[in-house]
């Protein structure tokens, strides 16, 4: 059933464009999912860059949104590890290989599609990415968490567009510093030579901010432990952004450039590990957030996938 709203100009709102008028007053939308809506003014249809005057009757259509998504492509292949769920937001652990949502080259045994074999989520993420308010690279792991009602949604893309939240990292990489916490800042774009790449620019781009600590580091073998806390959430960040400083994450083969270390490994051990395991050795371990309805602050922390603890194992033996 179509939801039909109206409003009434006042004196203190003369002069704004209309979709910035309708922002205020139709707070629980943003602004895109505004401009896609049927919208009058005393009884004409009206361009959402024309500037509203006093007395003017806004009238806005806002159509049905079906909650649930309906898709005959679901999967169940995987052994969901679910954190919380509630009837707002559901939190997983994905494992490391699975990608969060179906695109060209992977229609089938997504994050999201498993997940729709187990409830709903949000249609206000699009018919492909239902529920999706951030994403993890097909091979990292860690915390993700998805929406379920549109509300939750919502104030979880403005959680995330804000950075009002706290995400942290674990990343296996190249080289040992000489220092023990770092500031790594600057701008992010796509890569004009490979556009399945993102790399750091001195202009344009977006701006990028990860903070670094260093929990462990095995000079013998040039390895270090890092925990990255985002600050931003660009594209790629922390692979990139430790990459240009010197330190690419273990095993990241867009970004590691494994072939220049491997001939400086002595421990053989590590060098069979590094030969036979594909994908950065990269966890997201926090994430620490508001609920988007009840306001609580919630804060889930996931153990090492078993590959990364391998890793540490080899590394102290």
């Amino acid at each position: 059933m179509m939801d039909i709203r109206e409003f009434v100009v006042a004196p203190e709102s003369a002069g704004l464009r209309l979709d910035k008028f309708l922002v205020a007053q139709l707070s629980g939308f943003s602004r895109s999912e505004i401009q896609k809506f049927n919208v009058s003014r005393n009884g004409v249809n009206i361009k959402f860059s024309e500037k509203v005057k006093v007395g003017d009757k806004i009238v806005v259509e806002i159509p049905p949104v079906q909650t649930d998504v309906a898709t005959d492509n679901i999967s169940d292949d995987l052994d969901l590890d679910i954190l919380y769920e509630d009837n707002d937001i559901i939190v997983v652990n994905k494992p490391r290989g699975v990608v969060m949502y179906p695109s060209a080259g992977n229609k089938t045994g997504t994050l999201v599609q498993n997940i729709l074999s187990h409830t709903h989520l949000s249609a206000l993420g699009g018919p492909t990415r239902p529920g999706v308010v951030h994403r993890l690279d097909k091979d990292t792991s860690g915390v993700v968490v998805l929406a379920k009602s549109d509300a939750a949604y919502r104030e979880l893309v403005k959680t995330f567009s804000t950075h009002n939240l706290t995400r942290k990292y674990i990343a296996f990489v190249w080289g040992v510093p000489n220092w023990t916490g770092a500031d790594i800042t600057g701008n992010i774009a796509r890569s004009s030579r490979n556009r399945q790449k993102m790399t750091m620019v001195k202009t344009g781009g977006k701006p990028a901010h990860t903070v670094v600590e260093v929990l462990d580091a095995w000079p013998r073998d040039g390895v270090s432990e890092f925990r990255c806390t985002l600050m931003t959430g660009r594209t790629h960040q922390i692979r990139v952004h430790l990459s240009s400083h010197g330190f690419p994450v273990l095993c990241d083969c867009l970004y590691g450039r494994a072939s220049a270390r491997l001939g400086s490994v002595k421990n053989p051990d590590l060098l069979e590990f590094i030969k036979t395991h594909d994908g950065q050795m990269l966890h997201a371990q926090i994430l620490e957030f508001a609920h988007p309805t009840t306001g609580k602050t919630m804060r889930f922390k996931t153990n090492l996938p078993d590959d990364m603890l391998e890793l540490r194992e080899t590394l102290k033996n």
